[in-house]
């Protein structure tokens, strides 16, 4: 680039300077206490509106002692009422420039109601062709911008109660900075007076009370608020309370004028002292500084309220006020801690306000600011952390005050009841859990607890029915040290629940009982008892006959074993019956007993009366018979038995002297005397049979007719020698059978007939009738054991006889019915046999023959389950059988024959259903959730998870397992039978935040059947991790006059944890002194707090630290400056002086390079440019434009002597002038 001559470059100045002075500079960004006037600003014009809303409010503007700002002053007016600020006149920077921009304005309002006073301050822009004033935004000032003052008036009698509020502060800031978020909280004291600021209010913190007697002045608050931003509203409450009487309470408003008054005189008051100090001292106010950036102390929990926790000491090397120093606490995260601790703020003390919890919050982080008293006031900042270490001040807390649980009766020994577990809220050293049953001596030595994760196990196999309830009592024991061991109880309510174990037993084992034959029908017989030690269904019993029911004459109501009379006892039929019992339980499968035995006696009654076998009786005897001859046997017969059935025969009707006589026993009729046909030939009479039957004999009568036979030759002759027949045995006793006849062909000559051989069992009898022998039934007959009769019958005059034989085949008839070989069967049946499987097969025999021993089977009450075959008597299945839908069925089944009548039999079919493991246990839920602390110890209850399973017994009988799932990689792990997941070693939530576990139900049948469930675990977080810094050294490039104010870098650290665990607190801890960058605490912006000049220092070493309390990180931070070219070059004026010696020897003119020009850039980046401006148009100097070096021209090689003027530029992107003198001698 081209250098210009010195004039065109002073031309060039002028001319920016020109268009500099036309063309203003744009005014700053408004901001919200900001004021912007422009000379193109019309009088009237709406500049502002300070009002605070509602009635009863004046504004003013508030004047100044000062010239320069009276003047500015009058450039505003305010509405008195509306709070409207306007222009009052135009701007006119050309007469009155302002020295200083922006100026300060100062805004007054007074409430005539409440007796508020609100000073508000405005910074005045002023902007036009003749305002060209470098702009500056306002700095950090110890005035505030809103100043609010309140005084109160309280009557002798009344008192204001903590929380009540003194101040609403929103209220009161203009509209633009009621963002009161930005606010920080504060806790404000004054001199009997404690309150707190808090989302934009002033509440009382203590009870403020009247003074009785008159007017007299309280103790006053002034409270500063300031702005979480930088830069933002700064706020500061005066509030003054006074004992008035009741008349004067109306003088509020100028009660409030004078707390801002006062207010304002002990302002200038210690401005004045202390501007009287700095003039005494004329020297500069030093801030106070602390010795460490940061203080960490360990504290009991517990101690008593006013504990000394500390000492904070920072020292200032001033003197006077501006070295004497206020102390501040501010708690940081938890406002809460500002309520436990307190500062001296003369000393720095810090005590306890009252007793701290470390379960409640174990760490409390303060910003501690140490304020001198100088102008302006310098502060110093430090943190301080206080650990509350932990006593032994809870005792354990089981999970669930009384546990309950139920187990099965015979589990197997080593058996997992449950897990106890007990938590305590103090530190792990003081929570070390022991646990042991208290009472685990006697009947509760059945269980044993392990003493370290408090697993009840089962030490021996309980018995329900020994005993079915336990109550442990299990105490939690923490091991504390300090002050000592604490312990907690909680009770354990163990359930034995029943199981099928036990058969019922009959209460004897044979029961006899004696019947009388004429029992009614319906009648109770008796009642059998079994008890079953078991449980609900497992213990109900029902009985039922199976054997013995011969005719079907027995009920038994199965539910309560009494026997009933349904059929009517006949003695002469059936004397005894042996009923076996069955008793069976409601179990599944059922337990069954069938020993029981009834002996039921059928005692007889005289209820048949003797019945003659033939009616009338008739024979005749030859008269010539000697005494004592056997004329008739009169037979008869009595159902009954013994003494019932024993006969007495007698003769009645006969006239004394009667020639016949009979037995009494065996009712045979003889002849007593002789017999004379020619005297009588005919006897008739009668006979009685009498049994011995008690209370009463029984008795029938016969009529007997006897012939006396003339004696004669001829031999009586059957018409037929062989008879032939047939007879159904079922014939009913006394019906005819057959007649004979013989013929004897004497005169006169009467035939009698007698049966001599071949009547077994006396089945038949014969009489003679009509001239014929009448074969008539006398016993019943029975086809099984004799089915052919063979009788001789002879025919006899009295002196000859003839004899024929008859054969009679009886024939069966339907005389039984089916007997079934068993009257109860029982049979088990798995639920998993195929449709159609046969279940058993039943058999029942008949003694008849043919048709009437054909069996037929049908089953009473059809059940779709199961069908039987007709003819073979298999059952078989005709549909799945589910043991879950029912475990057992009874079949009553019936076997009848084909005679006429049918007779049948029945018998009961019991099919247990054995459970087959079809079905796969079922989880209560579709998946589980929980949450567990990443703290928490080994062995944390987690959560429970819970399934069934239909099928009973092994099948049904679950366990939980992680095998073949996922355990979280081995962090969690399930209790088998409990179902409780408990975590298995530490966890780390910045590892695995979430666990997403797959769990099983597992039964025990063959094979198992198993379920899974999805379980997903949160983990929550604890503040375990310290913040980390991407490196340990950052690295940071920051251009050189950054506007001091600006953020140059952001610092930041990242914290593995989550939410509040994660808040970071950034501060600066070495290396900023003096203080020239300030760490935002929150957000890690780091500001420039000076001007950074690269010339003056290029690199700056900070140490931060990020805090995340406990927990802290640090790191180095390298503040490297980044040059701009903000110099120009630099040159003096110089001299060229040289000497050109002349020898014999050689011409000693120097040819090189002889020097360079002197001048240097503090820009480092800045590359210079040098040219001749004038004097060297002979050329006597040779400049290097780049490098500035000189070299001599061989014109100067003479003896001439020289003195030459020259003007050099040197330019960058700035240019410098300087004049170069050069002279030049030849000496020879």
């Amino acid at each position: 680039m081209e250098t210009l001559p010195v004039c065109w470059l002073c031309w060039v100045c002028a001319l920016l300077t020109a268009a500099a002075a036309a063309a203003p500079p744009p005014p700053p960004p408004p901001g919200c206490l900001e004021l912007h006037l422009s000379d193109a600003s019309r009088r009237g014009d709406v500049l502002a509106n300070i009002s605070l809303g509602g009635r009863g409010w004046t504004y003013a503007v508030e004047r100044t002692s000062s010239a320069e700002e009276s003047a500015q002053q009058n450039l505003l007016r305010v509405d008195p009422r509306e709070g409207t600020v306007r222009l009052s006149r135009a701007v006119e920077c050309a007469r009155r420039r302002p020295s200083r921009n922006p100026l300060s304005v100062y805004f007054r309002s007074t409430s005539r109601s409440s007796g508020v006073v609100v000073r508000t301050h405005f910074s005045v822009f002023v902007h036009g062709q003749e305002c060209f004033i470098k702009y500056k935004r306002k700095t950090a000032s110890r005035e505030p911008d809103v100043h609010i003052a309140q005084r109160l008036t309280l009557g002798a009698s009344s008192c204001l109660s903590a929380g009540t509020l003194l101040v609403n502060v929103t209220q009161l800031l203009p509209a633009c900075a009621r963002d009161v978020v930005t606010l920080r909280d504060t806790v404000c004291t004054g001199r009997g007076i404690r309150a707190f600021f808090s989302r934009g209010n002033v509440l009382l913190l203590n009870d403020l009370c009247g003074a009785p007697g008159g007017r007299q002045s309280a103790p006053g608050l002034r409270c500063a608020v300031q702005s979480a931003r930088l830069g933002g509203v700064s706020v500061r409450v005066a509030v003054r309370v006074v004992t008035a009487r009741v008349e004067e309470r109306g003088h509020v408003s100028e009660s409030a004028r004078e707390v801002y008054q006062e207010e304002e005189e002990e302002e200038e008051q210690q401005q004045q002292q202390q501007h009287k100090h700095h003039r005494s001292r004329r020297s500069v106010n030093s801030p106070p500084q602390f010795q460490l950036p940061n203080y960490h102390v360990s504290l009991p929990e517990n101690q008593d309220s006013g504990t000394h926790v500390i000492t904070l000491k920072a020292t200032d090397p001033d003197d006077g006020d501006a070295g004497r120093l206020e102390y501040v606490m501010e708690a940081l995260f938890d406002s809460r801690s500002n309520d436990l601790f307190t500062i001296d703020p003369k000393v720095g003390t810090v005590t306890t306000l009252r007793p701290l919890d470390r379960e409640v919050k174990d760490t409390h982080v303060f910003k501690v600011t140490a304020m001198d008293h100088g102008s302006p006031k310098k502060s110093a900042t430090t943190y301080f952390t206080i650990t509350v270490s932990d006593t032994n001040d809870h005792a354990p807390v089981f999970e669930q005050t009384e546990y309950r649980d139920r187990i099965r009766e015979n589990v197997e020994v080593g058996f997992e009841v449950m897990t106890i577990r007990a938590t305590d809220g103090d530190a792990p050293a003081n929570a070390n859990m022991i646990y042991k049953m208290l009472n685990g001596g006697g009947v509760n030595s059945v269980f044993e607890i392990d003493p370290r994760n408090g697993l009840v196990r089962i030490r021996q196999r309980p018995d329900r029915e020994t005993r079915d309830q336990y109550h442990l009592i299990v105490e939690a024991n923490d091991q504390g040290k300090d002050p000592g061991p604490r312990s907690a109880t909680a009770t354990v309510h163990i359930t034995v629940v029943d199981e099928n174990d036990n058969y019922p037993q009959f209460k004897e084992k044979r029961y006899v009982v004696q019947v009388p034959e004429n029992v009614a029908v319906n009648t109770k017989v008796i009642q059998v008892e079994a008890t079953d030690r078991d449980q609900g269904n497992n213990a109900k019993v029902h009985y039922s006959i199976i054997s013995g029911n011969v005719k079907g004459q027995f009920y038994i109501h199965s539910p309560t074993g009494v026997i009933d009379i349904i059929n009517p006892l006949d003695y002469e039929m059936i004397r005894e019956y042996n009923l076996r019992i069955k008793a069976q339980d409601g179990g599944r499968p059922p337990l069954i007993n069938s020993t029981g035995m009834v002996v039921v006696q059928v005692v007889d009654i005289n209820d048949n009366s003797p019945m003659f076998v033939s009616t009338p009786f008739q024979a005749t005897v030859l008269e010539n018979v000697a005494v004592g001859y056997s004329v008739i046997h009169i037979q008869a017969i009595d159902a009954d038995s013994g003494e019932n059935a024993r006969l007495e025969y007698r003769l009645t009707d006969t006239p004394p002297g009667f020639p016949l006589t009979i037995n009494n026993s065996t009712g045979w009729i003889t002849v007593s005397a002789e017999l004379d046909r020619e005297s009588v030939e005919f006897y008739t009479f009668g006979v009685e049979a009498r049994d011995h039957g008690a209370p009463t004999a029984m008795s029938s009568s016969a009529s007997v007719s006897i012939t006396v036979l003339d004696v004669n030759d001829n031999v009586p002759t059957f018409t037929e020698k062989v008879y032939a027949l047939k007879i159904n045995e079922d014939a009913v006793v006394g019906s005819s059978v057959l007649t004979l006849t013989a013929v004897d062909r004497d005169v006169n000559s009467v035939v009698t007939y007698q049966i001599s051989s071949g009547n077994t069992r006396n089945r038949f009898a014969i009489t003679s009738q009509s001239g014929g022998g009448l074969v008539t039934l006398a016993l019943p007959l029975d086809y099984k054991q004799e089915r052919q009769y063979v009788l001789t019958v002879t025919a006899s005059d009295g002196t000859r006889a003839d004899t024929a034989q008859v054969f009679i085949n009886v024939t069966d008839a339907n005389t039984h019915r089916p007997v079934f070989q068993s009257a109860n069967y029982q049979v088990m049946l798995s639920e998993d046999r195929p449709v159609g499987s046969t279940v058993v097969v039943i058999s029942a025999t008949d003694e008849d023959t043919g048709e009437n021993a054909r069996i037929t089977y049908v089953m009473e009450d059809n059940l779709p389950q199961f069908k039987i075959h007709p003819d073979t008597g298999a059952i078989t299945t005709q549909m799945e059988i589910d043991y879950e839908d029912q475990a057992s069925y009874t079949l009553a089944i019936i076997a009848r024959d084909n005679g006429i009548p049918q007779k049948l039999d029945t018998t009961y079919v019991e099919i247990i259903v054995l459970d087959a493991n079809d079905n796969a246990p079922l989880f209560l839920r579709d998946s589980y959730q929980g949450t567990v602390f990443e703290d928490a110890p080994v062995y944390t209850s987690v959560l429970q998870i819970s399934a069934s399973d239909k099928d009973a017994g092994s099948n049904g009988r679950l366990s939980y397992t992680f095998v073949g799932g996922d355990d979280g990689d081995g962090d969690f792990f399930i209790e088998p039978y409990s179902g409780i997941i408990r975590t298995h070693r530490k966890l780390d939530r910045e590892n695995v935040p979430v666990y997403n576990l797959k769990a099983f139900a597992v039964d025990k049948g063959i094979p198992p059947l198993k379920a899974a469930v999805s379980v997903q675990v949160a983990v929550l977080d604890i503040n375990d991790n310290a913040p980390v810094f991407d490196k340990d050294e950052l690295f940071i490039k920051v251009e050189e006059n950054s506007p001091v104010g600006s953020v140059v870098a952001r610092i930041s650290a990242t914290d593995p944890d989550e939410g509040s665990n994660a808040q970071i607190m950034y501060q600066i801890v070495e290396g900023n002194v003096p203080e020239v960058f300030q760490l935002d605490i929150f957000n890690g912006d780091l500001t420039a707090l000076t001007d950074l000049d690269y010339e003056s220092r290029r690199e700056y070493v900070i140490v931060v630290q990020a805090t995340s309390a406990p927990l802290v990180s640090r790191a180095t931070v390298h503040i490297q400056l980044v040059d701009v070219n903000d110099n120009q070059p630099v040159l003096q004026n110089f001299e060229i002086i040289f000497n050109n010696y002349i020898t014999n020897k050689s011409n000693s003119f120097p040819s090189g390079v002889i020097g360079a020009v002197p001048a240097r850039d503090p820009d480092v980046d800045d590359k210079l440019k040098y040219t001749f401006e004038s004097g060297n148009e002979l050329n006597l100097l040779v400049l290097n434009e780049d490098t500035g070096e000189l070299k001599l021209s061989k014109d100067l090689d003479n003896d001439r002597a020289l003195e030459a003027p020259m003007t050099i530029s040197v330019s960058g992107r700035t240019t410098a002038l300087d004049t170069l003198t050069g002279s030049a001698r030849r000496l020879v």
